[in-house]
């Protein structure tokens, strides 16, 4: 997390910030499904789909992952604050945007368009990568008073499905960025699974498949061939035929 100055920010952004999501519920230990993938912002703590009870009339967040990065439902965060600028993700037919800066895999495009805060690469015309990398901008750049046009004043958030969803993003979802086409390259997955993964390894089974079924089919042409040419060498040489003299 790249916020420069917690104590400016909210009681319940602060935690949101800090929590470590998807952990098992130490209440309901034996119970199924006991990751704390929810958010009370009047309390201020994750819990799981076990403990909504006392929380019901409580404002709750419910948070997703994708590949080990907590992430939130773009229609939902942008109750809370204002979004513009954070890039957004399309999976399993809803936008999301990702709540903490990622870190870094590849050498950083000075050229490209990368993230006001950790200079990770964007699609024009974003500025950052992540709901933190915007906070902490915005405190760098015009200090506490910026911040009270980024939040709305909400009320009520109550979850859309509660206990329908574990929040993790499914084999065959697609993660890519907002207004792309669909590529080999984009993401979706479970636990860390990749669609390039995916589509890598389905590439491997149709070459292997290829590769067998060349190789049957040459192993019945070529003793076919060497037959034919064992015989062409093993046949005498005749005398030449010659037209008469006359």
């Amino acid at each position: 997390m790249l916020i420069s100055s917690n104590l400016l920010l909210p009681p319940w952004l602060q935690a949101l910030l800090a929590e470590k999501f998807f952990d098992a519920c130490l209440t309901h230990k034996g119970a199924r499904k006991n990751e704390k993938n929810i958010f009370c912002l009047d309390c201020c703590i994750s819990i799981c789909p076990h403990c909504l009870s006392p929380h019901n009339s409580h404002r709750l967040l419910q948070i997703r992952r994708y590949v080990y990065n907590d992430v939130l439902r773009l229609d939902d965060a942008q109750k809370l604050f204002d979004c513009a600028f954070v890039q957004s993700y399309t999976t399993n037919s809803a936008k999301v945007i990702f709540l903490n800066h990622r870190p870094q895999t590849r050498i950083v495009n000075i050229r490209g368009n990368n993230c006001s805060t950790c200079d990770r690469g964007l699609q024009y015309p974003y500025l950052f990568c992540s709901i933190s990398c915007k906070v902490d901008h915005i405190l760098t750049t015009k200090g506490v008073g910026g911040l009270s046009s980024f939040f709305c004043d909400c009320k009520f958030l109550p979850l859309s499905e509660p206990g329908s969803d574990d929040g993790l993003m499914t084999p065959d979802s697609v993660l890519e960025p907002t207004g792309s086409t669909k590529t080999s390259s984009s993401s979706g997955g479970y636990g860390g699974v990749d669609c390039k993964t995916l589509a890598c390894t389905a590439t491997t089974e149709i070459v292997r498949k290829k590769r067998s079924s060349l190789t049957s089919s040459c192993r019945t042409i070529f003793p076919r061939i060497t037959e034919i040419s064992s015989n062409l060498m093993n046949r005498r040489k005749k005398a030449p035929c010659r037209a008469p003299l006359y």
